[in-house]
């Protein structure tokens, strides 16, 4: 997977996906949804063959950069994914 950057604000992120699809990047951005300090999380797949764009923007006066907000969530899915593999496996 890389990471493209295509917009960089202190409050807002830009960045594409290459060769992901709806599955990886909807988790994301729900996820993003449940930070209270992130006020847009959203994709775009403008073509069926294209990268994902995905926008997430922090409310004002937010403690967190964007960049933390998606750590984070990414720590929550992992974490998520972490606890279903160990029911499997018991």
């Amino acid at each position: 997977m890389k990471l493209k950057i295509l917009e960089h604000e202190k409050d807002k992120l830009r960045f594409s996906l290459e060769g992901e699809g709806h599955t990886f990047v909807n988790t994301l951005v729900e996820e993003l949804l449940l930070d209270p300090e992130v006020d847009v999380a959203e994709y775009v797949i403008e073509y069926q063959f294209s990268d994902p764009v995905v926008l997430v923007t922090m409310k004002p006066k937010a403690k967190q950069t964007p960049e933390k907000a998606i750590l984070a969530a990414l720590k929550n899915i992992t974490k998520r994914c972490d606890d279903l593999l160990s029911c499997l496996k018991n």
